[in-house]
């Protein structure tokens, strides 16, 4: 199966392309992740915002970045097969959606099969959609939480991979909210891609996925 081949390919570093359209915060816990010795290896960072903050922090790290304009998404099946053509130049095997406020085409799904990770700041398939966290507190929820998926061709409706609780408190602002969901971010989406690299990330016959303990 698919993660068989791949995660013993990828025993010693998971090299990935990370898309991001924002601050970057999510690529930024990668990246100290990797200081720390997380087995990743991030060979390209794709801006779909040319004003995002992730394009700095790509570049203070020192890693190549591809900055698409905004008309460039007037086609999204072109603009997505410039990013698979930059992502297999530089090797990478994974994509890492980190914040990218672009649904991806068949184009990318068919060049990285069950191979593009998103994040989600919410427990799906509750609150899909951009608003996920707006959308939990007006809803007056008591538990949110973030979810990292496989992506598909249905936004936010991919296979599973992790998913972390955030409980809604008495005194929490939608701000104070949104900074703890992100804040868990910053931890599952690391630990998710080391069990990638590590081999512990399996799909049953079902199509549901399984992460294993080290």
């Amino acid at each position: 199966m698919w993660w068989t081949a791949t995660a013993r390919c990828a025993m010693r570093r998971l090299e990935c392309g990370v898309l991001l359209s924002g601050s970057g915060t999510n690529l930024q816990a990668i990246l100290d992740g990797i200081q720390r010795g997380l087995p990743v290896d991030v060979r390209l960072v794709v801006a779909s915002n040319p004003d995002a903050f992730g394009i700095e922090r790509a570049c203070t790290a020192g890693i190549p970045t591809l900055v698409l304009q905004r008309s460039e998404y007037d086609d999204p099946r072109a603009a997505d097969a410039r990013i698979v053509a930059a992502l297999r130049e530089v090797g990478a095997q994974w994509v890492v959606m980190a914040g990218y406020m672009r649904k991806v085409t068949p184009v990318m799904l068919e060049a990285f099969p069950d191979r593009v990770l998103n994040l989600h700041p919410a427990l799906l398939p509750s609150f899909a959609g951009a608003h996920a966290i707006r959308d939990a507190w007006n809803a007056g929820v008591k538990v949110t939480g973030v979810t990292v998926h496989l992506a598909n061709e249905e936004y936010d409706k991919g296979p599973i991979v992790a998913q972390r609780a955030v409980a809604v408190l008495e005194d929490d602002t939608e701000e104070t909210l949104e900074a703890r969901i992100h804040a868990v971010e910053h931890e599952l989406y690391p630990q998710v891609l080391r069990a990638i690299a590590e081999g512990r990330m399996s799909m049953d016959e079902n199509r549901k996925v399984h992460v294993h303990e080290a």
